[in-house]
């Protein structure tokens, strides 16, 4: 009997290959940099599961292109703005994700971003190292204080809630707006919902987004909402790029509007070495590593190896996004 064919997009196994090996015919993209797309179309031919990274994009076109083989979609990612999810279901595809896992982790990569940026250490480190630090200065790269500031978090869904917690053990005043608050999420932390995002924006010192890329998120954070923040304010994102519009970003920073801003994620990604964002000192850039803890990662290798070979496997993957394919399995 055939072992069932599976391409994974980028060589993030270790412990797993060997399972994955024993399970089925294995086909690794073992380049630094991603397939591309037009790559991509040829190497799924025929596979019957496909593990992807953000990075991936798996429309309905790349769904064809794999055939009706294709029984499972893993994504090794909490989030799935990549993968096409009414074609997948469309087509009777399981899609799973990694949920969960990273939380605690890319909160506290988040608060670490939020008092990088709030005491300068960046640019402290960056002023050592250019020989410049001569004596001690009194006004020397002065920050801003953490405990007793506003800290507004946009998005309470499990790593708002974690980064929350981090804020009140801080001292911070907490302070949230998610759209799909309701009565049954609680009150997390001591925090307070307000009634909108503008009410937010006006009141937190530091900002820190923790909402999913949709079409309303898109560039939820434009020169209008710049416009609202106070000129202390720090922004954190650790959630996907497009949610800023980083021209209205850099417009925001340079003109002194807000104070500073700490990314994970940006739009594009990566960005080019010409960038403008980085030619400034008051933005803090890190290459999208909220979830790169050893732990971390192995576990979400583990994760999505288990939810790809449940699929190819013909079971329900433990982490499954489209439940309602269930109806509609070939």
């Amino acid at each position: 009997m055939k072992k069932p064919k599976v391409y994974i997009t980028r060589n993030i196994f270790m412990e797993q290959e060997a399972a994955l090996s024993d399970a089925c015919d294995v086909n690794i993209w073992k380049q630094d940099t991603p397939p591309t797309y037009h790559l991509l179309m040829e190497k799924v031919a025929g596979i019957h599961g496909l593990l992807s990274l953000l990075t991936d994009r798996v429309d309905a076109t790349l769904m064809d292109a794999a055939g009706p083989n294709l029984k499972i979609i893993s994504n090794c990612a909490v989030g799935y703005d990549n993968i096409d999810i009414k074609a997948a279901t469309d087509r009777g595809i399981l899609v799973g994700n990694t949920p969960g896992i990273l939380t605690e982790t890319t909160a506290d990569l988040a608060f670490a971003l939020l008092m990088a940026a709030a005491r300068r250490l960046v640019e402290g480190n960056d002023h050592i190292r250019a020989g410049k630090w001569k004596t001690f200065d009194f006004n020397l790269l002065r920050g801003f204080d953490i405990y007793g500031a506003t800290l507004g978090i946009i998005g309470m869904g499990r790593i708002g809630k974690a980064l929350a917690r981090r804020g009140r053990g801080f001292d911070m005043n907490v302070i949230y707006y998610d759209h799909h608050d309701g009565p049954e999420k609680g009150n997390p932390v001591e925090a307070r919902s307000c009634n909108s995002i503008d009410e937010l924006l006006t009141q937190a010192d530091f900002i820190s987004i923790h909402t999913p890329l949709t079409s309303e998120s898109y560039h939820m954070i434009d020169r209008q909402a710049f416009g609202m923040m106070k000129e202390r304010a720090v922004l954190i994102n650790t959630a996907r790029g497009p949610i800023v519009d980083s021209e209205a970003l850099y417009e925001a920073l340079s003109s002194g509007s807000i104070a500073s801003a700490a990314l994970d994620v940006t739009d594009p990604e990566p960005l080019p070495p010409d960038h403008k964002l980085l030619t400034l000192t008051n933005c803090l850039i890190v290459p999208h590593i909220g979830s790169a803890t050893i732990v971390t990662r192995n576990q979400m290798a583990s994760m999505a190896v288990e939810n790809l070979l449940a699929g190819v496997g013909k079971q329900i993957p433990p982490h499954l996004v489209n439940p309602e394919v269930l109806s509609r399995r070939r």
